[in-house]
């Protein structure tokens, strides 16, 4: 579809959807200063309007962009006017911070054209780097890093963004006079004003793709560099490690390593990755949890070579079922590195198909290949239907086991409002487990403004184990589903509101033999009335919640350290106070409350959070969970806190600490991690690593100094990664 056939309705009042790149013929100095002559006759738009707080009305402060191009590279500009520069928020400096605690913009740049996929670039008035990739309807990959610099400058009248996004960075079909689709979203703190060039309805947003604009006159693109190399070299220093006790478990030792990714452009839309004696040390360590219920917990992928493009190979229901969960490759059950001896990807495009394959050999104990083959196919304007298949062939005398999957997701626009109707089935077989067992969802999604409602419906056979996937729970049915309705009152500085009332939120799990419509068939159930909840125009939300549960446990479990849930059904009630202050403050505070009855007993959660920036060099945040509960078979606390600090040097240089402590498992961690880009590709890591007992009865306990010489474990690594460009 070209761009004359665009739904170009960005709200009320529509303009010109494109804009015009200037051929550049000159060298080009990169310091957000516009000296160069070919911006002053370049194409600019500035027809900037809100999405909040006011829809479509004018921006309030006037934002002009201007679009150039080489033979290498794409030039964007974006100058931010701003009556008040004093009150411009700031705070950012790492390379993938959070930037929404400060006035920021993002530039969304579809280079397929097809409406369904972009790259996202963003930068603060620090000149803070930010980037993500986007695709379908809501999957933002915000760990997918790119090529890429910005260079920023302010003065009395504002700030000013200068972006080179070198085509390297891209995929996009090349040839003569290629179009890309292209939106800006401006965002002003102080204000908690969105301002956006296309797609400013409320319906709408900075992702939806098909109401974005173009980016015309791009001239003879094609995309260099067919190849990247990214060797790394890595020293590492490994502590003895020792159990709560003081006694050694494992010898320390001293090692080097080496290693190398490549990534080959096989076509102008199709890529290849190819890492061979992979090594993460460099990536944070996982935040850890307290798991007061009885199924395993979620944690998130943090490794790069997993992350490009990972949202291509997902099919399920994240943190729930998912056919494909990639810590299940080069980690074991405990999180520990389990080392990737080689392994490749392929990714792309070709014509209405999307393609992602996987393949990693791993070494270790359990040598074992695993493989993923992932394919959609292009309906409608944003649908798609999909396929996946997954193997793990282990040579511990497993056999081989497979997994396989269709999906398909239906995205649609039914009289301005959003509709999203979604299925997807999966299927599992393992040597030893008798048939096919299956699992499967029914969705709709309807996100709108004013009523946002969601409903589904799953099965989930009790024998589905996909080899590389994650279960949640099987053996059932479940329904998930909320209703929510969103006012807009305009006083007492609320900006929007939220009531689940009187139809709650719900969650309700039952026996695979059993009905959803029959309580006594539940195994687990959730309800919850928000009564009163929102935004304020300030930036703070609040919640006021009210809630109903039930476990019916087939056996005992232990929810605590000696403390022991005894087979029943169990039914109790909760209430809960959320507020949370917006991150553009200085200092900034949130809490959470959470009280009632609890298995026949009764608790209290109470989670604090505390963060305060120093305006652009130091953040310092402390997270504190404590749980206490008073129940027939004992009582406890659990308590968790997760500390960080962070020095940022520069837009380049970052130093990050991390210290955890959790009354569980009775320990306390630190990592030290030191990250020095010095050209954009390439990065220095020194990380270290370490964790203490703090037993009461431990001799070593932490924070006697004595422990420091027992740690239960520790390592001190630098690993140094150099960007090759053949």
């Amino acid at each position: 579809m070209g761009a004359a056939q665009r739904d170009n309705s960005g709200g009320s009042g529509a303009s010109s959807a494109t804009i015009r790149a200037t051929l550049i013929r000159a060298p080009v100095t990169l310091d957000g200063r516009l000296d160069e002559p070919f911006w002053a006759a370049a194409d600019s738009i500035d027809d900037f309007r809100q999405r909040e707080p006011l829809e479509g009305s004018p921006a309030t402060e006037r934002t002009v962009v201007k679009v150039a191009h080489d033979a290498d590279a794409v030039y964007i500009v974006v100058r931010c006017y701003d009556s008040n520069m004093r009150s411009l928020r700031a705070s950012q400096l790492r390379r993938d911070a959070d930037l929404s605690s400060d006035d920021n913009v993002q530039l969304l740049i579809d280079s397929f054209d097809d409406r369904r996929s972009a790259f996202v670039f963003a930068t603060n008035p620090n000149g803070a780097l930010w980037d993500a990739q986007f695709s379908g309807v809501d999957d933002l990959n915000e760990n997918w890093n790119g090529i890429w610099e910005v260079a920023v400058s302010r003065d009395s009248a504002g700030w000013t963004a200068e972006f080179r996004i070198p085509l390297l960075a891209l995929r996009f079909h090349a040839g003569t006079n290629p179009e890309f689709g292209f939106n800006v979203r401006r965002f002003i703190r102080r204000k908690n004003e969105e301002d956006l060039w296309r797609s400013y309805g409320r319906a709408q947003g900075f992702y939806r793709l098909s109401s974005e604009g173009t980016i015309t006159d791009l001239g003879d693109l094609h995309r260099p560099h067919d190849l990247e190399l990214y060797p790394y070299a890595l020293g590492r220093a490994v502590e003895t490690e020792h159990d709560s006790v003081g006694g050694e478990t494992t010898g320390g030792y001293f090692g080097g390593k080496g290693g190398v990714d490549a990534k080959l452009g096989m076509s102008p839309t199709l890529t290849a990755d190819v890492t061979v004696n992979t090594d993460f040390a460099q990536v944070e360590a996982d935040q850890q949890v307290i798991n007061l219920t009885r199924f395993p917990f979620f944690f998130p992928e943090k490794r790069q070579f997993f992350l490009e493009s990972s949202s291509l190979l997902d099919l399920g229901t994240p943190g729930r079922v998912q056919l494909f969960y990639s810590r299940r490759i080069g980690l074991d059950t405990s999180g520990a590195p389990v080392p990737i001896l080689a392994g490749g990807r392929l990714y792309g495009r070709l014509g209405p198909w999307r393609i992602g394959v996987l393949d990693a050999q791993t070494g270790g104990a359990d040598k074992a290949n695993d493989a993923v083959v992932r394919v959609q196919h292009d309906l409608f304007d944003r649908s798609y239907i999909g396929a996946i298949g997954t193997l793990h062939a282990s040579s511990g005398g497993q056999g081989v086991q497979r997994a396989g999957g269709l999906d398909v997701d239906l995205p649609l626009v039914v009289h301005g409002a959003n509709l999203e109707p979604k299925f997807w089935i999966a299927a599992s077989q393992a040597p030893g487990v008798p048939g096919t067992p299956l699992a499967w969802r029914l969705s709709t999604d309807n996100p709108n403004d004013l009523f946002d409602n969601f409903v589904s419906l799953y099965r989930i056979d009790s024998g589905f184990a996909p080899p590389l996937g994650f279960v949640r729970r099987t053996g059932i049915w479940e329904t998930t589903g909320h209703v929510d309705f969103m006012p807009r009152p305009g006083v007492l500085g609320i900006r929007q509101l939220d009531f689940t009332f009187p139809v709650p939120s719900w969650d309700i799990i039952a026996n695979e033999t059993g009905s959803l419509l029959r309580s006594a068939d539940w195994q687990t159930a959730w309800f919850e009335w928000r009564v009163f909840g929102g935004d304020r125009q300030n930036g703070d939300h609040f919640e006021i919640n009210f809630q109903r549960l039930m476990d019916a446990p087939g056996g005992s479990f232990e929810i605590f350290r000696g403390v022991v849930i005894q087979p029943g059904r169990y039914w109790w009630s909760r209430y809960e106070l959320q507020y949370f202050m917006n991150p553009g403050r200085p200092l900034s505070f949130g809490a959470f409350v959470n009280w009632g009855q609890f298995y026949g007993g009764h608790s209290t959660d109470l989670e604090l959070t505390v963060t305060w920036r120093g305006g652009g060099h130091l953040i310092v945040s402390t997270d504190l969970t404590r749980t206490r509960a008073d129940l027939p078979v004992g009582a406890f606390t659990a308590m968790l806190s997760a500390s960080r600090l962070e020095y940022d040097f520069n837009t380049r240089t970052s130093l990050l600490a991390f210290a955890q402590y959790d009354n569980e498992s009775e320990r306390v961690d630190f990592n030290l991690r030191f990250h020095w880009i010095p050209v954009i590709g390439d990065d220095v890591f020194v990380v270290w690593n370490s964790g203490y007992t703090t037993e009461p009865l431990a001799r070593f306990r932490f924070p006697d100094t004595r422990a420091l010489a027992r740690p239960l474990n520790g390592a001190f690594v630098v690993k140094a990664v150099h960007r090759l460009t053949p």
